[in-house]
């Protein structure tokens, strides 16, 4: 389409046959012509919203950015469709370098990368950070780090390293022991998942599920998807934005690394449902003591969910230095304080204070 940012596709076939291999986030297309001329291979990656769709040639749909139209009569297109274009394709049939093994097609092999690999620098960051690294994490994404992590329920600002040690050890005590049959090594696997096990094993699962639940047209797939979701989006689960930006939904305590400043969406959500938990509860001793301040209406849950989302000032910055001159700007002391003030300096003059 005019405003694909995808290269052009120098391939032309009366008659061609599409095959599609897949490697962690990564796509690629092969197209082979079924008479004369070369093949042409295309790597995709989808972004966010990137998607396949087969259609009626004459009802294309919106961000239809390419398209291999068949010989039908009347045709269809299969379409590579990218409402927010973050996905993209190159030419040839080499996987993006820096990758590492796919974690679903190369389980052994991304395991081994992950764990000989532990004193990279990588590994310093949370776990929920770390697992988006595509160095070491290929194919894990943002709703799947969130299931995963739930299911073994490890904080996500929880250290990398300190998780994934923990799986090293347990490598080297296997080595010891003697080998197991392949049926107890599954069985074991099933009853005590390790958090590399479920980088394999919960994107199977949406992967082998009999609905196509990524399918935006039918209402009932979502519906699916949403019910197999355990943590992410669910409601009453917390969530923080990590340092890069995106949003980890977990239940419990953040951990450790969690970025300060920050409060958890789950309680702003709380808050603005309920206005009353902003008030604070004022004792009658406390109303005595400062009559105007027990009388002020609650801040609205809008302010404060704007202050929530900043950072919190300390008690020294947010006080204001008294004028030696009364100013018009001035906030209205407590009445009990200003009649002190009175008494003191009439007494500094002689006078009688009034009752």
């Amino acid at each position: 389409s005019a405003v694909g940012k995808g290269p052009e596709v120098p391939f032309s076939s009366e008659a061609y046959r599409i095959s599609a291999a897949s490697r962690g986030k990564e796509l690629r297309l092969t197209l082979v012509p079924l008479g004369t001329g070369d093949p042409q291979d295309l790597v995709f990656r989808f972004g966010m919203s990137g998607s396949f769709r087969l259609c009626p040639a004459a009802q294309l749909p919106r961000h239809a950015h390419l398209r291999f139209l068949t010989r039908e009569s009347p045709p269809r297109a299969l379409c590579f469709i990218d409402a927010r274009r973050f996905g993209s394709w190159r030419l040839g049939d080499a996987w993006q370098p820096g990758r590492g093994p796919c974690v679903l097609s190369e389980y052994q092999a991304f395991r081994e990368n992950v764990l000989k690999n532990l004193d990279d620098k990588a590994f310093d960051k949370p776990i929920c950070e770390a697992l988006l690294n595509q160095k070491f994490f290929n194919g894990i994404g943002n709703y799947l780090r969130a299931e995963i992590l739930y299911r073994l329920k490890i904080p996500p600002f929880e250290k990398a390293r300190t998780v994934l040690e923990a799986l090293k050890d347990q490598e080297q005590a296997k080595r010891k022991k003697p080998s197991l049959t392949l049926s107890k090594k599954l069985k074991l696997m099933r009853e005590n998942p390790d958090l590399l096990e479920l980088c394999h094993t919960v994107p199977m699962e949406v992967i082998t599920t009999e609905k196509k639940l990524f399918e935006p047209d039918h209402v009932d797939n979502y519906a699916a998807f949403k019910n197999w979701l355990q943590c992410y989006l669910v409601p009453g689960m917390s969530s923080l934005r990590d340092r890069n930006g995106r949003t980890i939904w977990f239940q419990g305590e953040p951990g450790p690394m969690a970025p300060k400043g920050q409060a958890s969406r789950k309680k702003r959500a709380q808050l603005k449902a309920d206005p009353e938990a902003l008030t604070p509860k004022v004792t009658a001793r406390a109303s005595k003591r400062r009559p105007r301040a027990a009388a002020k209406p609650p801040k609205p849950a809008e302010e404060e969910e704007e202050v929530a989302d900043g950072p919190r000032k300390g008690r020294s910055r947010g006080r204001r230095k008294v004028p030696t001159a009364p100013a018009l700007s001035e906030p209205e002391a407590p009445v009990k304080a200003k009649r002190s003030r009175r008494m003191t300096a009439r007494r500094g003059r002689g006078e009688a204070g009034s009752p």
